[in-house]
């Protein structure tokens, strides 16, 4: 997807990166000539990911951090910081989903939920923001849901977190654009991983989300990557506390 020739070296953090969407927004960044930093706690996808973005562009890195923390957040940022040389782009990508009745939700699954999708959002935000400022020039872009829009079941507190999601996008494209910062952010529908395979096991499920979808068919990876390289470009650069959907439809019903 080698569209987009003005992220040639920038520099991008994206949290996730290892697996599912989060690792093909990394190589689409690293297809256009970005340098980029991949953020999770597994070290082996991490490692995996690494050598296949080095084969890309040679400037590509991981850190390994806890993104419930907010000092390993600090550090994450810092030595991504340190071995770019600045933080142009953030893509906050980095998600939990406990799919349970709302009746079965405990205290840990809100909170590990919330602080996942939410807290961790804000003060990666934040950090990165600390270099943007300093450049008065950057792209933050949030990956959020559908679920942000609609209700679904077993979904309460993915459907609050990624809410917030949407709503701390607003906040922050208002408060940061005298500082040169666009936030933005992308709402997917349900899209096609290794990661869902095993849900969409339930032909149950499976035949209500389709059903849903006016184009007839789920997301792919791609189509969320598309959307984040076009946010993070030159060509969004009059755009700013905006969500995408990316949806098929979904929320158009």
């Amino acid at each position: 997807m080698k569209n987009f020739p003005d992220l040639e070296n920038k520099s991008v953090i994206v949290t996730g990166g290892s697996k599912g969407i989060g690792k093909d927004i990394a190589l689409s960044f690293a297809e256009n000539g970005a340098k980029v930093v991949i953020v999770g706690r597994d070290e082996n996808a991490l490692r995996q990911t690494t050598d296949e973005l080095k084969k890309i562009n040679a400037d590509s890195f991981y850190v390994s951090a806890d993104l419930n923390s907010f000092a390993e957040i600090k550090r994450m940022t810092d030595t991504a910081a340190d071995y770019m040389g600045s933080i142009d782009v953030l893509v906050n990508n980095a998600g939990i989903n406990r799919a349970k009745p709302a009746m079965e939700v405990t205290e840990e699954d809100w909170d590990l939920t919330l602080d996942t999708n939410l807290k961790a959002a804000f003060f990666c935000s934040q950090q990165a923001a600390n270099y943007m400022m300093a450049n008065k020039s950057g792209k933050i872009i949030n990956i959020a849901s559908q679920m942000a829009f609609v209700g679904y079941y077993k979904r309460a507190a993915y459907c609050a977190s990624k809410g917030g999601m949407v709503q701390l996008t607003k906040a922050l494209a208002v408060e940061w654009a005298t500082d040169g910062i666009n936030v933005n952010a992308v709402a997917p529908t349900f899209i096609e991983t290794e990661l869902t395979a095993k849900m969409f096991e339930d032909k149950a499920f499976e035949q209500d989300v389709y059903s849903r979808i006016p184009l007839g068919k789920l997301a792919d990876a791609e189509d969320v990557s598309s959307a984040t390289m076009f946010l993070s470009s030159k060509l969004s650069k009059f755009i700013t506390g905006e969500t995408i959907k990316v949806d098929g439809g979904w929320t158009a019903i």
